[in-house]
């Protein structure tokens, strides 16, 4: 009969990585399962943006804290803290930029509005078009590219077990124990925590929940190497772009722009008809880029539900189980509020309070 562990984590990415961690490090015996590699999904394909300025109002006390940890990492994850420009180039923009930073400012983030002229002494080559702009020293980017392998590092140094290319295909709860198949063989753990991202929603329903967990299909771009034109990380006020430049001068494109396909398909399509807005948008606010060829363009999955915040927390009617997942600004937040779930797994009151995947079970819309 197969060993038990104490906790069973599905999703090798940061959050069911840092969960992992802080698991392990309070005594219980864990194994991550992820059905590629560890941190090979939305962890390692984002753009590595680490701005405050784009982070929700209610998910900035978080956003802060994970800030931190990424500094800390350092250059094990590539992190620059570059500081970062947010433009408007219209008054409708400026209104929106004025109105959305003073509530970031007001939830903890150190976001300053600045003139044309101080935004065009920070970054001389934007765009001369600039009516209004906000400012904050504190952010900067990581290298996503490295998550996979620093994940790793401290899962084998936390004892963690790694079961990679692994697929769970059931998961059955009998003898006080989750039974977890899989092509390798089954996995027992008295604890379950799902943290597959945009995969969440076919394990969840093998426990039975129905959740309403979509996927977008973001669009990240990179460049070839060339001049230095920016040195810090550029945004814009519809949250529409976000720019950096890499020390080897590549320029990282992104903002969100929609790609098509599905979790369930595989992978995404990029889609010309989002792309090249997004790089007009790009070449519009810093006109040099029209120098740069793009070299590569692809796609990775966010998970959100109606709401937009997080699903972290005790799995509604499921007695040791455990969500975590849909978190907005996850690359930023991921290491933190992973920390934050492995408290609660262990029986520990979090620093912050979580978000209770109840409010989308049957008996929360019922009583609503």
């Amino acid at each position: 009969m197969s060993e038990t562990y104490d906790l069973a984590v599905i999703g090798g990415g940061i959050l069911g990585s840092a969960a992992a961690c802080r698991a392990a490090a309070g005594g219980m015996r864990v194994i991550v399962i992820e059905q590629q590699t560890i941190g090979s999904g939305a962890s390692s394909v984002n753009a590595g943006t680490l701005s405050l300025q784009i982070k929700r109002v209610k998910l900035m006390p978080y956003a802060l804290k994970g800030h931190e940890l990424w500094e800390q990492a350092g250059a094990r994850v590539g992190f620059h803290k570059t500081g970062g420009v947010t433009l408007a180039f219209n008054q409708r923009e400026a209104e929106l930029l004025h109105e959305r930073m003073a509530l970031k400012r007001e939830a903890g983030a150190p976001i300053e509005l600045i003139s044309p002229a101080r935004v065009a002494e920070l970054e001389p080559n934007l765009s001369r078009k600039v009516v209004a702009a906000s400012w904050c020293a504190e952010d900067g980017y990581a290298n996503a590219s490295l998550t996979g392998a620093y994940y790793r590092a401290l899962l084998e140094a936390a004892g963690v077990a790694i079961r990679e290319h692994t697929p769970v295909t059931a998961i059955d709860r009998s003898g006080g124990a989750f039974a977890l198949a899989t092509p390798t063989g089954p996995i027992r753990a008295t604890r379950l925590l799902l943290a597959c991202g945009a995969w969440l929603k076919s394990p969840s329903a093998m426990i039975g929940l129905d959740l309403p967990v979509r996927a977008r299909v973001n669009t990240v771009s990179v460049t070839e190497r060339g001049p230095a034109l920016v040195g810090t990380v550029i945004g814009h006020a519809t949250g529409l772009l976000t720019l950096k430049q890499k020390p080897n001068g590549s320029v990282l494109i992104g903002g969100g722009w929609q790609g098509t396909g599905s979790p369930e398909q595989g992978r995404g399509a990029v889609d010309p008809e989002t792309l090249l807005p997004n790089l007009r948008l790009a070449m519009f606010a810093v006109p040099g880029l029209d120098r740069f060829r793009v070299v590569r363009s692809w796609t990775g999955f966010e998970a959100n539900v109606p709401d937009f915040y997080p699903l972290a927390g005790a799995a509604p009617g499921v007695e040791n189980a455990f969500l975590l997942g849909c978190v907005r600004g996850g690359y930023t937040i991921g290491p933190y509020i992973g920390a934050l779930m492995g408290d609660l797994i262990l029986g520990r009151q979090p620093e912050l309070p979580l978000f209770d995947p109840g409010r989308f079970s049957t008996s929360a819309a019922a009583a609503a």
